[in-house]
């Protein structure tokens, strides 16, 4: 292969090859799987088995990608981080080439200013002058996924700042980074309540609120709707996470939305749309707007009157 490329792997249970690879597929296709769980040596191959093969946990599978240099790894990872989190699967995921202590600086390389409408997404490390009427969401990622460089993000923002018109009360289902919480407070949503499962991204999600002056923003940890605040409908909701938890919540966020809320999903690979649409209207919901970016889609639906 020509150029410098890393190989990104995660390592699981082989009961789990399914789930671990549909994500994987998620950020590229071009996937190579270890996986021994049927391999039986009788002695046919003479020599020619390496020993490795021979010894293989037959329990465990990896599935690896290899992602070249221009490509953001840390946020490849991050993503891989928050989607098997949200999956409750038990993974390991390592990247051939680059130790521990490089992820976070992986970050810096390739993370420039993004301009997303309206809305600028700019490195919390870096200089940045916005233009009149721009508004700048500041952020610094750490190990949560969320930077405004993969699709999945992009596509709700380009949304948000259509559906935010000022004073609303936002729900944030899988916040990570705590972007989209940022960039509907930045658009006069009056408050926000954002969560994850994952106590990190819940952190890192307040670190980067208060760093930004987002002072309108609750964050804490939560299972999906678990744990959320139910004192209030919700004038909006986000959801970028992935299609099956998508579907698992969509029989119980109806009661948790205004009439007529806008519902923002997203994190939906192009072959799951027709699932996820078809599992809301189930629950009363139509697509009123649909945004696409490479494979990823993202779904504005409300709930019929």
């Amino acid at each position: 292969m020509a150029g410098s490329w890393t190989k990104l792997t995660v390592k699981g249970n082989v009961k789990d090859l399914d789930e671990i690879s549909a994500v994987m597929s998620m950020l590229d296709n071009g996937l190579m799987i270890e996986d021994y769980s049927d391999f039986s040596f009788n002695g046919m191959y003479g020599e020619l088995v390496d020993e490795t093969i021979l010894n293989a946990d037959k329990e465990c599978v990896a599935v690896s990608i290899f992602v070249p240099e221009e490509k953001p790894i840390a946020e490849f990872r991050a993503f891989l981080q928050d989607r098997f989190r949200t999956l409750s699967l038990e993974v390991c995921i390592t990247a051939e080439g680059i130790c521990e202590d490089d992820w976070a600086e992986n970050w810096k390389k390739y993370y420039k200013p993004i301009s997303l409408g309206r809305v600028t997404v700019v490195p919390a490390w870096e200089k940045y002058t916005a233009r009149e009427g721009e508004i700048v969401v500041r952020m610094d990622p750490g190990m949560a996924f969320g930077t405004g460089t993969h699709e999945t993000t992009r596509l709700v923002m380009r949304i948000l700042q259509d559906v935010v018109r000022g004073g609303e009360c936002v729900l944030d289902v899988g916040t990570g980074s705590g972007i989209l919480s940022i960039c509907a407070s930045k658009l006069g949503a009056k408050e926000i309540y954002a969560y994850d499962i994952d106590p990190v991204a819940v952190r890192v999600a307040k670190e980067n609120a208060l760093a930004d002056g987002c002072d309108n923003i609750t964050v804490g940890v939560s299972d999906l709707l678990w744990d959320v605040d139910r004192t209030a409908p919700y004038d909006i909701c986000v959801a970028n996470i992935v299609a099956d938890i998508i579907l698992r919540m969509l029989p119980d966020i109806g009661a948790l939305l205004a009439p007529g809320a806008p519902l923002i999903l997203s994190g939906i690979i192009a072959p799951r749309k027709e699932d996820v649409i078809e599992a809301a209207a189930a629950q009363g919901f139509s697509v009123e707007r649909e945004e696409n970016e490479n494979d990823w889609v993202a779904l504005l639906v409300r709930r019929r009157a």
